[in-house]
């Protein structure tokens, strides 16, 4: 079974109208060159296109590049009404592996945190996964040091089963959930 390009709703549209929304192959490109390409539907704010997304549209850029059939799954606009730009990125890793597992990332522009998007973001990210027949597993890597985004999987029943070492990120705790 494939994944939907669509955009993907909050489960529970009348609690939330958070979408998550691909972003199109050549903005991701674009950015992961350090330029910004305008797509006609969506502003980018500074969070979006500064350093601190750089390495994410790099990575995301390189996968998709050399498997396109993992655009879907991976970083998406998250989008609320109101909003005139996304208030983050949120998406998987990829598709799921061999085991059925999938990852999930998320990251909300500082200007929009403390109002619950990450939550909502997540919660999408779930009903997708727990929607997908290959999926068994969910898991989310978090800093040590990310207090907050720890508390948000733990209240979703994730559980700690390891850690890692990310090039990127450094010390990670690995977290899953059964989908």
């Amino acid at each position: 079974m494939t994944i939907s390009s669509r955009a993907w709703h909050h489960p529970d549209p009348q609690r939330s109208k958070l979408s998550l929304v691909e972003v199109p192959a050549f903005v991701l490109h674009g950015l992961a060159q350090g330029t910004v390409v305008p797509d006609g539907k969506h502003c980018l704010t500074p969070y979006l296109v500064g350093a601190e997304c750089a390495g994410l549209w790099r990575m995301r850029s390189e996968q998709i590049t050399c498997a396109p059939a993992d655009a879907p799954w991976v970083t998406r606009y998250v989008l609320v009404p109101g909003a005139v730009a996304p208030v983050g990125l949120a998406g998987f890793h990829g598709p799921p592996n061999a085991d059925g597992m999938v990852e999930v990332g998320y990251r909300i522009d500082p200007g929009h945190r403390r109002r619950g998007y990450a939550r909502e973001a997540l919660e999408t990210l779930l009903a997708i996964a727990r929607a997908h027949p290959a999926v068994r597993v969910v898991r989310a890597t978090v800093s040590p040091e990310n207090v907050a985004s720890r508390a948000l999987v733990e209240s979703y029943g994730f559980t700690t089963v390891g850690e890692q070492w990310d090039e990127e990120d450094g010390l990670e705790i690995i977290l899953e959930v059964a989908a």
